[in-house]
């Protein structure tokens, strides 16, 4: 079991690349003790696990309910009951919309909100047994706002904004339970369409990895009555 600084335990999903990567080492900066959790790359885990500590690995599918609860029992073994989860592992792909097939489909959910509900809902149950708890549920501002590419996606991340505002309600008073909607957060040059997002974007920038990080952070030392929130993280983007 982890040697804790601070008493704070985290889970990260999909915490080896991009806004998972700066969420894990922001909160361990700020003094977390954080799980990594990965799907595929094990060599960027154990690179992001350096950077937190030498922070634990647990690796899962969470496309299969059955990798998540064993993920989780041997989380509770090896690091001890969560205080807290970021359920941030997500897959996103594009498609003309008459192209999705039930695949394509099943590829997205699968991952996007039955993994983030089940995993939420095995996180619950040990903040249930502390009678505390904090979830944060990585949404997007396609799951606020259509994008004709992107709908299988955005119905998966308006799936997760919905399934964040009920929980809240069911969890509640003990567990928290808010997300962030990030929109344009890119650590590489755009694309010319999403370029044209970002000149759209009143802040006149692309968002970093880190904006969302910090918000998440909030989210996780903000007052107890806030819950059942949604933060948009997109420089304004949502309002245009």
């Amino acid at each position: 079991m982890s040697k804790l600084r601070h008493g704070k335990r985290v889970l990260v999903t999909g915490s080896p690349k991009r806004i998972g990567r700066s969420i894990a080492i922001e909160l361990h900066r700020r003094g977390f003790d954080v799980a990594i959790h990965y799907g595929q790359s094990r060599e960027a885990a154990e690179e992001v696990s350096s950077l937190c500590g030498g922070a634990p690995v647990f690796h899962a599918d969470l496309s299969r309910v059955d990798e998540i609860h064993r993920m989780f029992e041997e989380l509770l073994h090896r690091f001890g009951p969560l205080d807290c989860l970021v359920n941030n592992a997500a897959r996103f792909t594009r498609f003309d919309p008459m192209d999705i097939t039930e695949a394509d489909w099943d590829f997205i959910h699968n991952v996007n909100l039955k993994g983030t509900f089940f995993c939420a809902q095995a996180a619950a149950r040990m903040m249930k047994e502390k009678g505390a708890g904090r979830i944060v549920n990585i949404s997007s501002l396609g799951g606020i706002r259509p994008w004709a590419d992107h709908v299988h996606y955005c119905a998966s991340k308006a799936g997760v904004i919905m399934l964040t505002k009920a929980l809240a309600k069911a969890l509640a008073p003990e567990i928290t339970v808010n997300s962030v909607a990030p929109g344009v957060i890119l650590s590489n040059p755009a694309e010319p369409a999403v370029q044209a997002m970002i000149d759209a974007t009143p802040m006149h920038r692309k968002g970093a990895p880190e904006d969302v990080a910090e918000a998440v952070h909030f989210f996780l030392t903000a007052p107890t009555f806030i819950t059942g929130q949604v933060i948009a993280v997109d420089g304004g983007l949502g309002q245009r």
